[in-house]
């Protein structure tokens, strides 16, 4: 819960802002505003207090009691100008809920962490737990100082990392990647990846304690740290188990359950008969570890529990996942950098790796952080850059194919998931289209049903592409043409135009988008007729609208109403 305080009419408006956006998150206090004050901080995770700087920070200081447990404050100004992470930046989430109150005032976010302000990603915003000397190191990596980053179960997708971070670097500053216990001193910090799953059967009514007791045992036992127990699993038939199910919610980890086929198709070094016949599968704790840590090892063969009196109810076993990367495919949508949506700014910062087109890497430098490797190639390599991009998901890094508009028109998302089996994570992260650009400019060309088309030949033959030109002409939809002319292919564009022509009036609009959005842009509405093909290019866009468009204060409109008007 985020609380809000004011003790203005204005500060009064902001709350009730932040409270319109966001109704299920908010509490307003309201009172005395030290008293208000005091009770928020007791009883939200977060603050937002519409005070001066230094009155919240008088008010809070004999409140504070630690960064891992006090909630994350932000102060807003009288005037709403800026948002002020003041509190609880990383650990209160104080940094993230500044720039959200920043969107939805219309201010601007102020951020002074060291991480925050220069890219770096802070150690402890990475969302795996953390341990050591998280200020040390972060200094360190801040002041260019060599530290060793240690990933000795394989390479994880992490975000990008700054060029003095590597695994050759000889220094006792380290920066460590593991699943194994390990005691992080004054020079070092581990992270403690989701990548262990634990295993387990159960005998009806096993007690919690005795499947959380014998959980503890087996990673003390093998040197693992509970902090990296990513789920547990176990067998269809004990997905109701009471025992079992507790135990996964103290553990707050999810209970992931197969069906006992599946498990039993599964090669295990223990099987056993006794599950074969209660449940279906000679294995359950191993398998069920196996079956949830596909291409992983099992670390920890069937261990059973120890209870101090009665037999042994619970059986457990670990297995480690095979570190998997992740593939985010961007669309960057059509030039301007405010149609950028902020899910793809959000993964190209989490992106260790960028793979995409020369010309699209060079608009988005900046929004990358340091030490973002970036994979470029010219025109024409559609193929090579998906499978650079996936071979770079399989080799565990986090990774973000670029490609303009939404990657899934046109674009780098097709080659890319062809490409790509099910050994990594894949995301799709849309974009504004072209289409959307230019319509938005030539005003409302696509109220109605519409079709996009590209008159590129190279991988469709052209015969293709004529049959479904004509498909739209016959069925009235409005045609976006995508790719309409380059200097190698100047005739599609007329031939197609010509085919709706025959069944459209030639004063038809026509709209005529140059680079949408980007500085050089420039738009017409023409008509059928009229079109002067030698303007259009690559970067061009061609709206043709239906019968029903019309030229309406030089706009291309379509009514969207659903009787056919003519």
């Amino acid at each position: 819960m985020i609380g809000l305080i004011s003790a203005t009419s204005a500060g009064q408006r902001g709350c009730e802002h932040l409270a319109t956006a966001w109704p299920d998150d908010v509490r307003i206090y309201d009172g005395p505003v030290r008293e208000a004050v005091g009770r928020a901080f007791a009883e939200c995770e977060q603050l937002v207090c519409f005070l001066a700087t230094g009155a919240v920070v008088r008010l809070l200081a004999p409140l504070l009691r630690g960064k891992d447990t006090d909630p994350g404050v932000v102060t807003v100004d009288e005037t709403c100008q800026h948002a002020i992470a003041l509190l609880g930046g990383h650990g209160g989430g104080a940094n993230d809920l500044a720039q959200r109150v920043a969107d939805v005032l219309g201010c601007r976010p102020v951020i002074t962490t060291a991480t925050d302000a220069t890219g770096v990603p802070g150690l402890d915003t990475l969302g795996w737990p953390v341990e050591g000397a998280v200020a040390a190191v972060s200094r360190a990596i801040l002041d260019g100082a060599p530290v060793r980053l240690d990933t000795p179960h394989g390479v994880h997708p992490l975000p990008a990392l700054p060029p003095n971070v590597t695994a050759t670097t000889d220094s006792d500053i380290s920066l460590i990647v593991t699943d194994r216990v390990t005691s992080a001193d004054d020079r070092s910090v581990v992270l403690r990846p989701p990548s262990l799953v634990v295993g387990v059967g159960g005998s009806r009514g096993v007690p919690a304690d005795e499947v959380l007791a014998l959980i503890g045992s087996v990673l003390a036992g093998a040197g693992l740290s509970p902090r990296s127990v990513a789920a547990l699993a176990t067998v269809d038939a004990k997905a109701d188990e009471a025992g079992i199910v507790e135990a996964a919610e103290r553990l707050g980890v999810p209970l992931v359950t197969y069906d006992a086929a599946r498990l039993a198709a599964i090669d295990v070094p223990n099987p056993s008969d006794a599950p074969l016949v209660a449940v279906g599968t000679p294995s359950v704790a191993e398998a069920a570890a196996l079956a949830a840590a596909p291409g992983g090892e099992l670390l920890v063969p069937k261990r059973k529990s120890a209870p101090q009196a009665g037999p042994a109810m619970a059986t457990a076993a670990v297995a480690r996942r095979r570190p998997r990367g992740r593939l985010a495919v961007v669309g960057l949508g059509p030039g301007a950098r405010d149609l950028l949506t902020p899910r793809a700014r959000e993964e190209l910062r989490r992106a260790s790796v960028i793979v995409g087109l020369d010309q699209y890497a060079d608009q988005i430098r900046d929004l990358l952080r340091p030490g973002t490797r970036i994979l470029e190639s010219g025109l024409g390599a559609e193929e090579e850059r998906a499978r650079t991009a996936v071979a770079q998901a399989r080799a565990g890094h986090a990774v973000a194919l670029i490609g303009s508009g939404d990657a899934g028109v046109y674009a780098m998302a097709s080659p890319a998931l062809a490409e790509a089996a099910d050994d990594i994570d894949v995301v799709g992260v849309p974009g504004v289209t072209a289409a959307l650009a230019a319509a938005a400019i030539l005003g409302a060309p696509l109220g109605h049903d519409h079709v996009s088309i590209s008159l590129s030949d190279l991988h469709t033959p052209w015969d293709v592409i004529e049959r479904r030109v004509k498909a739209a002409a016959e069925s009235d939809l409005i045609v976006t043409f995508y790719n309409p002319r380059s200097r190698g292919r100047d005739w599609q564009l007329p031939k197609a135009m010509s085919l709706l022509a025959e069944h459209r009036h030639p004063s038809t609009p026509v709209g005529v988008v140059h680079a949408a959005s980007r500085p050089d842009e420039r738009s017409e509405v023409t008509t059928i007729a009229d079109l002067d093909v030698t303007t259009v290019d690559m970067v061009t866009v061609v709206t043709v609208g239906n019968t029903a468009t019309r030229n309406v204060a030089g706009r291309m409109v379509t009514p969207r109403g659903y009787r056919w008007q003519t």
